[in-house]
């Protein structure tokens, strides 16, 4: 799929539409925001009195002395009770404002970024297995943690403050040249130089944040994959090298965060530095005017002060571009997510399919995993409804991508894969799979109790049925020799009890589910000879009246099936009735022995 080109507009347009159940919340911020600004306005209104008509024996200012009873102007004492109240006053107004800002900010931010990383995680489990092969599941975790918050990092931190900024600054703009229209001018020469300075740096560094991004995801990669590995990597000895190899992949991450925080702050002391000159400019014109007699000592304190407030929205909108470019990359690479297509889609007018026969034919069907180099080509065959199907043929012949077509993990390059003599593309998918039991060469056990395990496939069965279909796998009498029974924890996948229990509890999940059609992938590869016994025998009840598809390299498997497919070179070499020549010349195949399969 060709990759979207980003902008930082249309990212902006893409992050506001997906905010938009929480436009009120934002809309609240932005008057809280707004409200702000003339609470700060307020500040040095205490000082000014104080100042100018306390000590320096002043007129208050008209706007005032028109609101203050004359019994208050005409006390120096009272005067200065006024403004020490109306310090406190302006100060708690700001606190209460701080404080609703907060609670609503955070609420809005973390319920926004659940949202986010809700809609990303569902998109992901829609996704086709090629996307995952491809991508590997460190980079998917990294996107749904570590990226989602961008949602939050640009509207509520980002893109809000900067129009409350805006605001502010032609608030402060307005009173400063109210009080004096040089200074003013004086002020604001510094403003060109921060836009061109701040413009400057988001071009130099917009690229470099991506970059960072996906340094620190091929370091969490190299956690991942050796977790997920720490027995072998443990039986190896390859602790050192793979510490290593982690220290590795994440000083590359550290090293680009440490240029990108150096730029950051040289480009944060040049603000202060330039915001500082202008200041340094005010002070020495103001100081010249109040010695002329043409500005008062209350005033400059004034302009000072509202300088201060000025600067620091400026100083914010000049920064705030250039950090919000970290943020920029995080959202891209999350929209990039949204915006892969799954290979494997639902038609509008899908079937729906309560329980199929399990009727099945292959009918020129070809795959191949990137599209063109070819696993499988012009697969033919055709399994009657209840019919036990073995598959043999050496490993990487394709044997669990044509099970894998089977359930539409993927979907052929060509050629049709028919259900009781429909297309498997004319079915609703979540009906589609519900016709199926899939047990796998490696179980898998969710990080839970057995009993809930058991109940995966059939989240509202009652303990009853658990228990039925744990005896039914063989599984029973093992679990109620567990310290907690059925209520055990098997701890992260399932590596609490031994490799025999855990394919047993995944024949109990296949037992419960009662599909149509049955998938066994290598069950008893890796088990023991007892238990091979036990996990066949359930099997074979198992698989009694369905449509059973069982790949395996052993005798006492395939023994019983009443049809054999033997693939070689990515297709169909014969299906025959399995009599014990064929299954010799089968597991010869398996095996890769020229002179047995002419045998």
């Amino acid at each position: 799929m060709a990759r979207t080109e980003y902008t930082a507009l249309k990212l902006y347009g893409r992050l506001l539409l997906q905010a938009r159940a929480y436009w009120s919340h934002i809309a609240g911020l932005f008057l809280l925001n707004l409200l702000h600004t003339p609470l700060s306005l307020l500040k040095p209104l205490a000082l000014m009195i104080a100042v100018d008509s306390v000590v320096g024996r002043n007129p208050l200012p008209k706007f005032l002395d028109a609101l203050v009873p004359r019994w208050v102007t005409g006390s120096p004492l009272r005067l200065l009770v006024l403004a020490a109240v109306l310090q406190v006053l302006v100060v708690l107004l700001v606190q209460l404002d701080s404080l609703a800002t907060y609670l609503l900010r955070t609420e809005a931010s973390e319920r926004m970024t659940l949202d986010f990383r809700s809609a990303l995680f569902r998109h992901l489990q829609r996704l086709s297995l090629t996307f995952h092969d491809r991508h590997g599941t460190a980079d998917s975790i990294y996107r749904v943690q570590d990226d989602a918050p961008a949602i939050k990092w640009i509207t509520i931190d980002g893109v809000l403050p900067l129009v409350s900024d805006a605001f502010a600054l032609v608030a402060m703009i307005y009173v400063i040249f109210r009080l004096d229209w040089q200074l003013a001018l004086v002020s604001l020469a510094v403003s060109p130089v921060l836009v061109l300075c701040a413009r400057s740096y988001d071009q130099r560094v917009s690229g470099r944040y991506k970059g960072v991004k996906e340094l620190e995801s091929a370091a969490l990669d190299v956690v991942q994959e050796v977790l997920s590995a720490v027995r072998v990597v443990k039986a190896f000895g390859r602790e050192e090298s793979e510490q290593e190899r982690f220290v590795r992949h994440s000083s590359q991450g550290v090293q680009a965060r440490i240029r990108l925080a150096f730029a950051e702050s040289a480009f944060g002391v040049f603000i202060g530095v330039t915001t500082a000159m202008g200041m340094a400019m005010v002070l020495f014109l103001g100081i010249r005017s109040v010695q002329a007699g043409t500005l008062k000592l209350g005033q400059l304190v004034v302009v000072l002060t509202y300088l201060a407030e000025m600067y620091a929205p400026l100083e914010t909108i000049s920064t705030q571009f250039a950090t919000l470019q970290g943020s920029l990359a995080s959202a891209e690479r999350a929209f990039e997510i949204l915006d892969e297509v799954p290979e494997v889609v639902e038609r509008p007018d899908a079937k729906p399919v309560e329980r199929a026969a399990g009727a099945v034919e292959f009918r020129n069907v070809c795959f191949g995993y990137d599209g063109r180099n070819t696993v499988l080509s012009d697969v033919c065959f055709v399994v009657p409804a209840g019919t036990r199907v073995g598959i043999a043929g050496r490993t990487g012949v394709g044997k669990t991508t044509l099970l894998s077509l089977l359930i539409r993990f993927y979907d052929p390059i060509s050629g049709q894969i028919l259900l009781d003599g429909e297309d498997l593309r004319d079915y609703r998918l979540v009906d589609l799979r519900n016709q199926f039991a899939l047990v796998l060469q490696e179980p898998v056990l969710f990080s839970t109790t057995i009993s809930e395990n058991i109940a995966y496939a059939r989240p509202d069965a009652t303990e009853r049925e658990i228990i039925e279909a744990a005896k039914a796998a063989n599984a029973h009498e093992f679990i109620l020799g567990l310290p907690d029974g059925y209520r055990t924890e098997v701890g992260e996948r399932g590596m609490m009890v031994s490799g025999g229990e855990r394919q047993r509890i995944s024949l109990a999940r296949a037992f419960l589910k009662d599909a149509p059609i049955l998938i066994l992938d290598e069950p008893t590869s890796a088990v023991d000879v007892k238990t091979e016994a036990a996990i066949i025998e359930a099997m074979e009840r198992l698989m009694r009246g369905r449509t059973s598809f069982l790949i395996s390299h052993r005798l006492s498997a395939l023994k019983n099936c009443d049809m054999l497919v033997k693939i070689e070179h990515g297709h169909p070499v014969e299906s025959t009735t399995p009599g014990p020549r064929a299954v010799a010349e089968a597991l010869a195949l398996a095996a890769g022995d020229p002179a047995k399969r002419t045998a």
